[in-house]
């Protein structure tokens, strides 16, 4: 018998330690340890919720927690009218010296609308979006519209990651801010019929204690994106991606006609690697950049800004021996272009030379997610004989070659002349110059079997 008591007790402490140890954020009561910022629209009590009332002609309102978070797990339900957006702010600030106090930094986006990105994590009055659920589109149907929700978010360290209904949304890996408030959010509207309705949360919890401990496994994340430029995060470097370029050094890389890397035509600056501009003619100042091996199956992700009316371009199966002459290395592209201002968008064939295309052989579609004043982020991906290009998390182009199909559409485009054009086995990356400013960072790639 004594036994049997001792065991339950032992049992019973071993619980009681391996408890999550959560604190309310919210009393069901009152407002207390919350303050309103920004705008005027109104936060309310009603049955246990914080119940915020959309309002005309005020600015984004927010309803802030007085003190600060940084590693943490929070957990709270959510309600929203159609027709609204809102979200929960997370290590956020607000400064008299940015913005006069706006209230910005990362937000778990609350979306009810056909967009279905509730769950993502925006950057407010800061970078905008850094996680949209094109990353992650089987997260959409995560959000129950005119239904509570349950979120999580867990905060620990560098990583951001979230969660609805159980199901993975959002996750980053960012180390921009490390500690601010956590808020609500009545966004501001531009309609008067949305005026009076409301978002509501309740069971707001979270915890501060032995986060690390209770954090979800990787397996039960969203697939992550890392903000931080120039680096490999841990979950990266598991899944064997690497920097081909080091965002200091010119170290993997050399001119595509040259031993070394050029001396002119490219700057490396804050982490940026720039083509410089010297009158739109390709290859005919410092020269394409080519890796110095060779790669065969791959993702390869690279972001890249353009000033205006730029022209550059990523290619990949080069062979940098192939063109002795003028003029650019020759493999595929993925074209990098001002689609408005540089007349190489009017050129070609049905729009194949324009942003994102397969250049000169398969067009991108005209509606993609491409922001001409901001980093994007190119990827291809090179399994076999079959090749994707993607934009900003999107599909652009899916293609296979090595067959009649491919050989025929060669035949009909500028690289009818080289032999075997797209057919190698493996080859060189690389960074077209010609002639236009445009910036890289954060180049890196992943091997494929």
């Amino acid at each position: 018998m004594m036994k049997n008591i001792v065991l339950t007790l032992l049992l019973f402490c071993a619980a009681s330690l391996g408890a999550q140890n959560w604190e309310p954020l919210f009393n069901g009561k009152n407002l207390k340890g919350w303050k309103k910022l920004n705008g005027k629209a109104e936060y309310k009590i009603v049955d246990d919720a914080i119940v915020g009332v959309s309002k005309m002609g005020t600015p984004n309102t927010f309803l802030a927690t007085t003190k600060n978070y940084g590693d943490f797990i929070l957990e709270f339900d959510f309600k929203i009218d159609d027709g609204l957006n809102s979200g929960v702010q997370l290590r956020s600030e607000s400064k008299k010296d940015y913005k006069k106090g706006r209230v910005h930094g990362y937000q778990f986006e609350i979306d009810p609308s056909k967009r279905a990105w509730s769950g993502g994590i925006y950057d407010e009055a800061r970078r905008n979006w850094l996680y949209p659920l094109t990353l992650n589109p089987s997260a959409k149907t995560a959000f129950k519209n005119n239904a509570w929700n349950k979120a999580r978010i867990e905060a620990v360290g560098n990583s951001i990651r979230t969660w609805i209904n159980g199901v993975p949304c959002a996750n980053i890996w960012d180390d921009m801010t490390p500690v601010g408030f956590i808020a609500l959010q009545v966004h501001a509207i531009g309609n008067a019929a949305d005026e009076g309705k409301t978002v509501s949360w309740k069971n707001i919890r979270i915890c501060t204690t032995d986060v690390e401990r209770y954090q979800t496994s990787e397996a039960q994340a969203a697939p992550e994106v890392n903000l931080i430029a120039n680096t490999i995060s841990p979950s990266e470097a598991k899944e064997g991606w690497v920097l081909l370029w080091d965002g200091k050094t010119t170290d993997g890389w050399r001119g595509a006609k040259l031993s070394t890397f050029p001396a002119k035509g490219w700057k490396i600056e804050n982490g940026i690697l720039k083509v410089m501009k010297s009158g739109g003619a390709e290859s005919a100042n410092g020269g394409d950049i080519v890796t110095t091996r060779k790669y065969k199956n791959f993702i390869l992700k690279v972001d890249f800004k353009i000033t205006e009316g730029a022209n550059s371009g990523v290619k990949y199966f080069v062979n940098p021996g192939l063109n002795k002459g003028e003029g650019s290395a020759i493999g595929c592209e993925f074209q990098i272009l001002d689609d408005d201002k540089h007349p190489d968008a009017k050129l070609g064939v049905k729009g194949n030379r324009k942003l994102g295309s397969l250049y000169d052989l398969i067009p991108a579609p005209k509606d993609k997610p491409f922001n001409k004043k901001e980093f994007n982020t190119a990827t291809i991906i090179v399994k076999g004989n079959h090749v994707e290009h993607w934009l900003n998390g999107v599909k652009l182009i899916e293609y296979d070659r090595n067959n009649d199909m491919w050989n025929a559409l060669v035949a009909y485009s500028k690289y009818k002349n080289w032999p075997n054009f797209g057919n190698s086995e493996e080859g060189n990356i690389l960074l077209q110059d010609h002639g236009d400013e445009v910036w890289f960072k954060n180049v890196k790639i992943k091997e494929l079997e």
